[in-house]
């Protein structure tokens, strides 16, 4: 039964990007199913109380229209209805409506794929974390090195040269009191 089943990558590049959520058309999800689309979507309309606009939502022209552009060769060929667009919940509820053995099998498939993907991007989101903090640090710790070179600069190389230096000049005031006090003993 597994070799029967679709490769995880196979349903990967199924998942599509609309309205900021992850979907799978049903023309996809009936390929996969081994249905026709038109079978998946009666079954999806007779139980449609179990798809709420989260679960499943018709794609507008546009969006159908722009997704279809992302293709670089089109398997759909005429459509009178729009796509209906699943997102993940909507892929866990079709299972209760499709019961075939394939079905339940493939459902599994989806939704490790589904997993996988949020798994993926919660991964990213921690790494990116990380290496903007790491910059952060990085740019810190870069100010401290620049200021440390310039310690060192100002040790080896002063930029006032002709400066009076701070505090008694003891050797021209030692002259000036030794004078003094020869005079006044």
């Amino acid at each position: 039964m597994d070799t029967l089943l679709p490769k995880e990558e196979f349903i990967a590049n199924k998942i599509h990007i609309v309205r900021d959520q992850k979907i799978i058309l049903d023309s996809d999800l009936a390929e996969l199913y081994s249905v026709e689309t038109k079978v998946l979507k009666q079954q999806v309309r007779r139980n449609i109380e179990r798809f709420p606009e989260d679960f499943m939502f018709e794609l507008t022209k546009d969006e159908f229209i722009n997704l279809r552009s992302q293709f670089v060769t089109s398997s759909w060929g005429g459509t009178r209805y729009m796509p209906m667009a699943f997102t993940e919940q909507g892929v866990a509820m079709l299972s209760g409506i499709l019961r075939s053995p394939v079905a339940i099998q493939v459902n599994i498939q989806i939704m490790r794929v589904f997993v996988k993907m949020r798994n993926l991007i919660t991964n990213y989101i921690e790494l990116r974390e990380k290496v903007e903090a790491l910059e952060n640090n990085a740019l810190e710790q870069n100010e401290h090195i620049i200021k440390i070179y310039e310690i060192i600069k100002e040790l080896i190389e002063p930029r006032y040269k002709n400066r009076k230096p701070i505090g008694y000049r003891v050797q021209e005031r030692y002259a000036k009191y030794f004078n003094r006090h020869k005079r006044n003993n």
